[in-house]
């Protein structure tokens, strides 16, 4: 069952080797996310799944240490997932599991077993659902941490251009995140996500598949967009 969650943006800018001059710029953001990793360990779950999109190639499982790296970005930084594994893994994180992995070794995560899940886009909201409800069911206590970005249309130096629509988007994704409602995450509009370049919407719909038993509440702890691409923090607990 489902006892917390943690949303969080998973631009590999948050890394400050990666921002290199720019990272002040998102010390809040930081922030936020750590104080999200503090409502999941709170919660003593006996799983964390971290969930993040995904390229074809880099869509399904990921065991507890499989190592990323931000070495594509121009820097010299590597992570794990967790602790070291049994047996090397055959492929690298996705870079937002590799951004989950670098929060997770910030906060010296050590208060529950990691499991990675990478979603590809396009992938249907049912499908997501239905992977959330599995995710759920893996342990008694299950976590989830929620890599992704809502629109990247927000400016006209945005990553895709200014859109009209992708204020309005990202204020309804904000208040369905920041109250819990889990139907409203089920109901997003995937055709418009795609169009935003809301990277986060399938692996939204996991949590919401993974919260429908719940009964959990939610809190926003995070709301901007920098460099027009809109990043949000929130717990569900």
């Amino acid at each position: 069952m489902l006892v917390a969650a943690a949303v969080c943006p998973c631009p590999p800018l948050l890394v400050p080797q990666v921002a290199a001059g720019a990272a002040p710029e998102l010390d809040a953001a930081r922030a936020a996310c750590t104080d999200a990793l503090g409502v999941l360990a709170a919660a003593r779950p006996d799983l964390l799944v971290v969930v993040g999109p995904a390229e074809e190639s880099g869509h399904g499982t990921y065991a507890e240490g499989t190592p990323g790296s931000f070495r594509g970005f121009g820097v010299d930084v590597d992570v794990r997932l967790g602790a070291q594994a049994a047996e090397e893994p055959r492929r690298a994180l996705p870079t937002s599991l590799a951004v989950a992995a670098w929060l997770l070794e910030r906060t010296t995560w050590a208060d529950a077993p990691i499991e990675g899940l990478g979603v590809r886009e396009p992938l249907e909201a049912e499908r997501c659902i239905d992977i959330g409800r599995d995710t759920a069911a893996r342990a008694d206590r299950v976590a989830l941490l929620v890599m992704g970005d809502s629109s990247a249309c927000r400016t006209l130096k945005a990553p895709g251009y200014l859109d009209e629509r992708a204020a309005p988007f990202d204020a309804s994704v904000a208040r369905a995140l920041g109250e819990a409602d889990v139907a409203a995450l089920k109901e997003l509009d995937t055709e418009l996500a795609r169009e935003l370049k809301a990277s986060g919407r399938a692996s939204w719909q996991v949590l919401a598949g993974a919260a429908e038993e719940a009964g959990l509440e939610g809190a926003l702890l995070y709301e901007d967009a920098p460099y027009g691409v809109a990043y949000l923090v929130a717990t569900w607990s």
